[in-house]
């Protein structure tokens, strides 16, 4: 037989088998997508209460994180590399001057009542939180430059006019609401929980329900303008500690967790359906010293010792504090050392240990507070002028395990210099309301970090401490320093970022020297998910990125259950059935049977 009869022979074969096989494969498709359609939940375990799901006043981790998912921003971060990319505006022009922005929004985006989304609600979003301090609780920082926002009469632009130039316009984490709901709300803004249904949103994903401390349910929104995201509906599961979290997601009872300590970490490595992510962190975790809390008008408020009023007591506890040991100790050499507030995953804005100058020196700590006046008692421990011992309060997250063994070092380090510490373990949202209102002596934090420093370096200008009845601010530690400030204003209008990145160290600088918070370290974000179920998340950036905690909404807009169609951004499962097809190719001389899955293009494709 000759070699092309060999091949007719073969490809008449191949061909039958699959006119044989072609319709048991056609016929399993539709079963798949029926199972699809009955729902597809992602359950993600949730380490941290929820201070509120209004977006103008929410600021734990948690709740801004379902902020994200819920309302589109202006502009984005785009997930393979966090530049700006299109939001609910897809284009954008500055004057000559920096003066003017002109965003032009889409015109297919809708809330998820059916309703257009326009200029009109994000010049009320922005004009709200100028006028009302209630309104600019959460990131009234990004307005405080603005002179003006206006929306054109057919609601297709909106124009900001600053009062100088501003570098973060392309960087405006602000979740825009819709109008014809929130002028409703009125005057009851600061008591307004976001949670009577229908909740009107415009992310990806719609609110359903939440019960405090147990769990957060959301929905998939089916119109969303990126298109629809592949899960049904998503539950933030709430757990005491990361401990049961890790066990549930062992039993397959959730789906996604993250911030594991180093042990649960390696103990899941070899877990049969689990698969680990480890990405650089872009968060700081710190000790923060009260300062002398007080309002933006400077009454005092709270309750933390007076000695660490003195700036000479803070400085002593900062060298007493060996970062490098918590990181090798606690969190196993997964993070790094502390320097500023911006971590390494942001090398242009990043403050060096060494160039921050917070080296551990016990005997430099005591030989300070010897010369500042509080000499040691006949129990070791010093005390003040007034005869008050220097015994301190420190507070930790129960849900923290590398808080709650971290502070076990603090305590003994401080112990060496003369400073008592006296260990409380509380919960996230007590942690929230005594940091907030200045009930501490020393605590636990740390911040999530954006792709522009500016927010979290407004964390520590005088403005943003609380009005007198605790609304209009955000404070870290109640930082109210006049060079800080000048050099916060300084490069919010620098737009050549190799010297904004100069003004943004020399003030971390400043903050490590007055000693209002500590930095420890940055964490390592690690994460586990059930890959028997999900095949595949987004991660921002695409290298070294993380899945949950992001910049946005990549992470859980781009969740694929096993089985689903490859495409991100596509609301229906019809690809696995179009998009099997029979192809025949040569390859070598022998014909070979393809059956192939054709990938649609998404919405991903094109960021």
């Amino acid at each position: 037989m000759t070699s092309a009869r060999r091949v007719r022979g073969l490809l008449g074969a191949l061909l039958a088998c699959a006119v044989v096989a072609a319709p048991a494969m056609l016929a399993a498709a539709p079963q798949a997508t029926a199972q699809q359609q009955a729902g597809t939940t992602l359950r993600v375990g949730l380490l941290q209460g929820i201070d509120s799901l209004n977006p103008f006043l929410a600021s734990l981790q948690s709740s801004t994180e379902i902020g994200r998912l819920m309302y589109d921003f202006l502009t984005s971060y785009k997930a393979e590399d966090n530049s700006p990319g299109e939001g609910l505006a897809k284009e954008w022009s500055a004057s000559p001057d920096k003066l003017t922005w002109t965003f032009t929004l889409r015109d297919n985006a809708k809330w998820s009542d059916d309703t257009p989304i326009t200029a009109k609600d994000v010049a009320f979003t922005y004009n709200l939180m100028m006028k009302d301090p209630v309104a600019a609780t959460a990131n009234g920082s990004f307005v405080t430059n603005f002179e003006t926002v206006t929306a054109s009469p057919d609601g297709k632009q909106v124009v900001i006019k600053t009062k100088t130039p501003q570098a973060t316009m392309l960087a405006l984490d602000v979740p825009v609401v819709p109008e014809h709901v929130w002028s409703k709300v009125g005057a009851g803004l600061k008591d307004y929980t976001n949670e009577q249904q229908p909740v009107v949103s415009s992310g990806p994903f719609t609110l359903l329900e939440h019960k405090a401390e147990q769990y957060v349910k959301l929905k998939a929104n089916k119109s969303y303008w990126r298109g629809a995201p592949k899960i049904d509906e998503l539950h933030f599961v709430y757990f005491k500690n990361s401990d049961a979290a890790v066990q549930a997601l062992r039993k397959g009872e959730i789906d996604l967790v993250n911030r594991l300590t180093a042990a649960q970490y390696q103990a899941l490595q070899n877990e049969n359906g689990v698969k680990l992510n480890k990405a650089n962190g872009r968060r700081f975790s710190e000790l923060v010293l009260n300062p002398g809390a007080a309002t933006k008008d400077g009454a005092p408020i709270g309750d933390g010792h007076p000695a660490l009023k003195d700036v000479k007591v803070r400085q002593a506890i900062a060298k007493a504090i060996d970062p490098k040991q918590l990181v090798e100790r606690v969190l196993q050499g997964f993070g790094q050392v502390g320097g500023g507030f911006i971590p390494p995953v942001y090398p242009d804005f990043h403050l060096t240990p060494e160039a921050a100058g917070s080296a551990f020196d016990p005997a430099a700590a005591n030989a300070a507070l010897d010369a500042a006046g509080y000499p040691k008692g006949a129990n070791n421990i010093r005390a003040g002028a007034d005869g008050k011992p220097l015994t301190f309060r420190l507070f930790a997250r129960n849900d923290r395990p590398n808080d709650i063994t971290s502070a076990e070092y603090v305590k003994r380090w401080l112990a060496d210099i003369g400073v008592g510490v006296e260990l409380q373990t509380i919960s996230a949202n007590q942690m929230n309301e005594r940091t907030t209102g200045g009930q501490y002596d020393i605590a636990f934090s740390g911040w999530g970090t954006n792709p522009d420093p500016d927010f979290i370096l407004s964390l520590h200008t005088c403005d943003q401490r609380p009005g007198a009845d605790g609304k209009g601010g955000t404070t870290d530690s109640f930082l109210c320093d006049p060079e800080y400030d000048r050099l916060y204003k300084a490069q919010l209008g620098e737009f050549d970022r190799a010297k904004r990145g100069e003004l943004v160290k020399q003030m971390q600088k400043v903050a490590v020297d007055r000693a209002a918070s500590v930095i420890l370290y940055y964490e390592n974000a690690m994460e586990a998910y059930r890959s028997d179920k999900f095949a595949a998340f987004t991660t921002q950036p695409s290298e070294g990125g993380v899945i949950r905690e992001q910049n946005g909404m990549w992470g859980y807009y781009s969740a694929t259950p096993v089985g689903a169609s490859g495409d991100t951004g596509s609301g229906d499962n019809t690809g696995l059935i179009i998009g099997i097809v029979i192809a025949v190719v040569v390859v070598g001389g022998i014909a070979v049977l393809l059956i192939a899955r054709r990938r649609k293009a998404s919405a991903d494709d094109r960021e």
